[in-house]
C-alpha cells in the first residue's frame, strides 16, 4: 500500500517558482509515502487532517487518498495553491482537498471552523536555514499544538532534543521518531550540485488538546 501511494504522489507537481526565503522544498514522494503510511498505521488519518504549509499540496493529497474525514491544506502562497489545486486533478484523491490561502504559523483555522472533534497535522516545516526564518519549525510547532491532538513533522537531522523539549513545554510527548532521507533537486543558485540527499527526522507528537 505504501508503494502505491507513493506511485501516485509521483504525479505531484513542485513549485514553478521556489522561494529560497520560504525555504520551498518540495516534500519526495517516498518521504510522503512512508510518513503518511505510517500515520495511517497509527489510525491518525482517520478523521480531519491539517496540512500545514502545504505548499504544492503533497502531504494533503497524500493524506486525502487514504478517506480521512476531510483535508485541509494551508498555505500563504496563492501560486503554490494554484498548483496543489491542479495537482489534485493529477492525483483524484478519494477525499476532496479543501485549500485555504493563509500564514500556516497564525493559521486563520480553529477546531470549530474546521468542525473536527479530532485532527491530525502533517507537516514539512521550513528548517529554518535562511537568515530572517530562523526558529522557522518552532513556529509550525506552535500552530500545531494549538490545532491538533497529533501531529507528524520533518525536521533536519539533530532536532530531537528541541522538539521533545517543545513538546513538553507544551505537555505534548514524542511518541514516535525516525530518521528519514530527503532529496532535494538543484532549484536555487547556491545550489552546487544537481541533486543532494539531506538526512532528517520525522516526529509523532500528541498534543494535549482540549
Amino acid at each position: 500500500m505504501k508503494r502505491t501511494l507513493e506511485r501516485r504522489l509521483a504525479a505531484v507537481a513542485g513549485f514553478d517558482d521556489p522561494d529560497v526565503a520560504r525555504e520551498q522544498y518540495p516534500t519526495p514522494a517516498e518521504l510522503a509515502a512512508h510518513v503518511l503510511h505510517t500515520a495511517d498505521l497509527r489510525g491518525d488519518l482517520d478523521s480531519v487532517v491539517l496540512d500545514l504549509g502545504t505548499g504544492t499540496g503533497m502531504l494533503a493529497l497524500g493524506a486525502a487518498c487514504r478517506s480521512p474525514a476531510r483535508v485541509v491544506g494551508l498555505d500563504v502562497d496563492g501560486d503554490a495553491l494554484a498548483t496543489a489545486r491542479e495537482n489534485e486533478r493529477r492525483v483524484a484523491p478519494e477525499t476532496p482537498v479543501s485549500w485555504v490561502r493563509g500564514d500556516a504559523t497564525d493559521p486563520p483555522l480553529t477546531r470549530a471552523r474546521i468542525d473536527a472533534s479530532a485532527a491530525t497535522v502533517v507537516m514539512n516545516p521550513p528548517f529554518g536555514a535562511q537568515r530572517g526564518n530562523r526558529h522557522a519549525d518552532r513556529r509550525f510547532l506552535a500552530a500545531a499544538a494549538a490545532l491538533a491532538d497529533v501531529s507528524w513533522s520533518i525536521h533536519n537531522a539533530g532536532s530531537r532534543d528541541f522538539v521533545e523539549s517543545f513538546a513538553a513545554d507544551r505537555g505534548g510527548t514524542v511518541t514516535d521518531a525516525f530518521a528519514a532521507e530527503f532529496d532535494v533537486a538543484r532549484q536555487f543558485d547556491f545550489h552546487t550540485r544537481e541533486r543532494e540527499t539531506l538526512d532528517v527526522e520525522v516526529y509523532r507528537v500528541a498534543w494535549p488538546y482540549e
